[in-house]
């Protein structure tokens, strides 16, 4: 069975008598999944009626064939005499591989189209502008509630953007799902049709090459030059990927963390780095194994293009803390509560740290571990392993305990430092700032504390 339709089985049930509402029409959009790709789902899954008599057809501007980078208008028109609601989802992928995402799609401004994305095994999903910042892996455009038009006869149009993914992906196949309505709010007596097309790279000036910004490599939780073997790193620049995502469950193989995105791979010091995000103004990278020092060449390469080298500090140690609003250490406490100012994040209760209490700062780049678990693999989701290095830590300028220092299990290049904040600490956004084998983290990082 399709994972779309698991999840959607599974919701169901959760629903129990409310189950004739999951299957009225969807009004505000389908779930993700519903397009009528190879082992996901139709509309034709929810909705039953006898066979009409219309059908769905999109436009392409430029013909069944894509420029690679370069933006379409597609236009999906739904005809059917009988019927008076419409709906539609339609998305991309290779033709080569069906659960690989081609491209990304902008909603209409007339309101009638929006986005959903999922991940690959469909085990949660996100509406709208969420779609470009929760790093799922698949990408759908859909009516919404407003763009079904109630009481419009004959056929309805949808409009929206799709911009192809930057390099020549080879094929790419466009798969879309329609829904022609009776209106009566069940899911009984519509009609429902599929299409797919496949488009061919057309001869175009190839895209632009990628290219790292000066002062672009830096520690992915600080923004501090200075980067370390198996420590996050972040590399800002132009044009460095097609698309944005960041890894899912299938880049993994056998355990290993992947190496490439979508065509998009970085070289740290010659050496192939583990890629967890890409977009085409930052990637984000777990430094390989390396024991050099010092200024090292660092190559982006997208779609068979390599930018010019840009240069990392490589350092034996690179601490940072990860940060909130750009200057609050991510910390919590052992309950995973988050340890801020209040009211500092929409929606998240936040308190600031007691003196006394114990918190955790989350960061990256403390160096080796013991046991040792090399950059590219998962650490042991059962297994501590401590930081090598004695790990000091100041709060306003007074030492702190360290209560330990170790990698996150399951979670590569992250570190938990527990830390007890000091009994005299005052009130008020102290720096916090971690040491080990000499080099300090950024001093410019705050923790709130109040009694």
């Amino acid at each position: 069975m399709a994972p779309g339709k698991l999840t959607r089985i599974a919701q169901a049930a959760a629903l129990g008598t409310a189950l004739p509402l999951l299957l009225l029409a969807y009004l505000s959009g389908p779930d993700a999944g519903v397009s009528g790709v190879p082992e996901e789902d139709s509309c034709t899954d929810c909705h039953t009626g006898p066979a009409g008599s219309g059908n769905v057809t999109v436009t392409f501007p430029g013909g069944l064939t894509y420029t690679p980078g370069a933006k379409q208008h597609l236009v999906v028109n739904i005809a059917d005499a009988a019927q008076q609601r419409w709906g539609f989802q339609l998305t991309a992928r290779q033709a080569n591989s069906a659960s690989t995402q081609a491209g990304t799609f902008t909603p209409g401004a007339d309101g009638y189209t929006q986005l959903v994305c999922t991940q690959t095994n469909f085990r949660s999903q996100a509406f709208g502008n969420a779609c470009v910042t929760n790093g799922m892996a698949l990408e759908y455009i859909e009516h919404t509630q407003i763009g079904t038009r109630l009481g419009t006869t004959g056929g309805a149009a949808f409009e929206f953007d799709w911009t192809p993914p930057a390099g020549n992906a080879g094929n790419l196949t466009v798969y879309v799902a329609a829904l022609a309505a009776n209106g009566d709010n069940t899911s009984h007596g519509d009609h429902t049709y599929t299409a797919r097309y496949t488009l061919a790279p057309a001869s175009a000036v190839p895209a632009p090459s990628p290219a790292i910004a000066t002062g672009g490599v830096v520690n992915a939780a600080s923004y501090q030059p200075g980067v370390s073997a198996g420590s996050w790193v972040t590399i800002q620049g132009s044009n460095l990927a097609g698309n944005s995502r960041g890894w899912n469950a299938g880049d993994f193989v056998g355990g290993a963390l992947p190496t490439q995105l979508d065509g998009v791979s970085v070289k740290i010091d010659g050496k192939p780095t583990y890629v967890s995000y890409i977009s085409p103004a930052q990637i984000n990278v777990q430094a390989p194994a390396d024991s050099a020092l010092g200024p090292v060449p660092v190559e982006v390469t997208c779609n068979g293009s390599t930018s010019p080298a840009g240069t990392a500090q490589l350092q034996a140690v690179s601490p940072g803390f990860f940060l909130w609003s750009g200057k609050y250490a991510v910390a919590t406490r052992p309950d995973f509560s988050l340890v801020a100012p209040a009211g500092l994040l929409d929606g998240v209760t936040t308190v600031p740290a007691k003196p006394g209490e114990t918190i955790i700062l989350w960061g990256t780049g403390f160096g080796a571990t013991n046991p040792t678990v090399p950059p590219g693999v998962l650490p042991p989701s059962n297994q501590v392993s401590n930081v090598s290095n004695t790990v000091t830590v100041t709060v306003g300028n007074i030492a702190a305990t360290v209560v330990g220092a170790a990698l996150a299990p399951g979670n590569p290049g992250l570190y938990q430092i527990a830390v007890q904040v000091p009994d005299s600490a005052p009130d008020g956004d102290l720096a916090v700032v971690a040491q080990v084998s000499g080099v300090q983290s950024s001093s410019n990082v705050l923790l709130s504390v109040k009694r």
